[in-house]
C-alpha cells in the first residue's frame, strides 16, 4: 500500500476491515524480513539485524533505513546518544518530554517508558496515529504550554520547515525548565559557513532546487550553533559518533560527521 496515493487510502481504509488491513501489513512485514534476513547491518533502537537495510531518501540512499522500526542514520546516532549521554532512560528519573513530529522508532520506546510523562506533538498531528499516546496540535513558534514545563525537548530535522526558526528557538527555550535540556538536530551543510535561506522562494519546485526537499526554507550551514546561541541556549556541539569504530558506524549505518546539537538554558 505504500505506492498508493492518500485519497487511495483513505479510501481503503473506509471500506476494508481493520483486520484484513492489518493482516495484510503483516504479511508485507514478514516478507520484507524475510527478504533483508541476514548480520551485516544492526540497528540499536529495535535490536534488528539484516543483510542491509533498505533505500530511503528523495535521492535514494542505500542502505539506510531501519526495515523492522523505520530508523535512519540520525535517529540510530540520537538514540545511541539519548542512551548513553542523558537521564532519558533512568528509570529512577522522572521525565517529561516535549517531542515534536515523533518518528515512530521513538515513539514506540518513550510512550512505554514508565519514567517519561511523553508529549508527541505536531502542527498536523494527524499523521502520527501510533498508538494509545496522542500527538496534540502544536505550532513550535506559539508553543502552548507554561514557562519551565519541560524536563527535555527533542527536534529532530523540523526547524528546516519553519520560516521563523529563531521564534521558534526561543519558544523552545521558554518552555525547557532552567535544569532541563534539549536536543534539536537538523540537516546541515558542514561546507556552508553560513545558513542559506532565501523566502521569495516560494514554489515547492524552487525549494526542492535551492534547499533539497520542497518542503525546507533553509540550508543551516555551520552558523547553526550561532542561531541557537542567539536565541539563549548554552549549546554543546557533541562529536559523540567519533566514540564508535569504522566497523562500528558501517554496522549500524551512522553518519560519520553528524553532530549532536545539545542545549540547555
Amino acid at each position: 500500500m505504500s505506492s498508493l496515493t492518500k485519497p487511495i487510502k483513505e479510501t481503503i481504509k473506509k471500506i476494508v476491515p481493520y483486520a484484513i488491513i492489518k493482516k495484510y501489513k503483516n504479511y508485507q512485514e514478514h516478507k520484507m524480513l524475510d527478504l533483508y534476513k541476514g548480520d551485516k547491518v544492526f540497528c540499536p533502537i529495535c535490536g534488528s539485524s539484516f543483510e542491509t537495510f533498505g533505500p530511503y531518501g528523495v535521492v535514494k540512499r542505500q542502505n539506510a533505513q531501519c526495515i523492522k522500526c523505520g530508523s535512519l542514520e540520525r535517529h540510530r546516532l540520537l538514540f545511541l546518544y539519548l542512551n548513553s549521554e542523558t537521564n532519558l532512560f533512568d528509570s529512577k528519573t522522572k521525565i517529561r518530554v516535549l517531542h515534536f513530529a515523533p518518528e515512530k522508532s521513538f515513539y514506540d520506546i518513550f510512550s512505554q517508558q514508565q519514567n517519561i510523562e511523553y508529549v508527541p506533538c505536531d502542527l498536523f498531528p494527524e499523521g502520527y496515529s501510533y498508538g494509545k499516546v496522542k500527538a496534540i496540535k502544536v505550532d513550535i513558534t506559539k508553543i502552548p504550554f507554561e514557562d519551565s514545563y519541560f524536563d527535555a525537548i527533542l527536534c529532530n530535522h523540523v526547524l528546516e520547515h519553519v520560516p521563523d526558526d529563531i521564534l521558534a528557538m526561543k519558544e523552545l527555550k521558554r518552555v525547557m525548565k532552567n535544569d532541563g535540556w534539549g536536543v534539536f538536530q537538523i540537516p546541515i551543510d558542514y561546507n556552508r559557513e553560513k545558513t542559506y535561506e532565501d523566502f521569495t522562494l516560494t514554489t515547492e519546485k524552487q525549494r526542492k532546487e535551492a534547499f533539497g526537499q520542497k518542503d525546507h526554507v533553509r540550508w543551516y550551514g555551520r552558523d547553526y550553533t550561532d542561531r541557537l546561541k542567539s536565541a539563549g541556549f548554552n549549546v554543546t556541539e557533541d562529536d559523540y559518533v567519533k566514540k564508535f569504530s569504522s566497523e562500528e558506524i558501517y554496522k549500524m549505518r551512522l553518519t560519520s560527521s553528524e553532530l549532536i546539537y545539545y542545549c540547555t538554558k
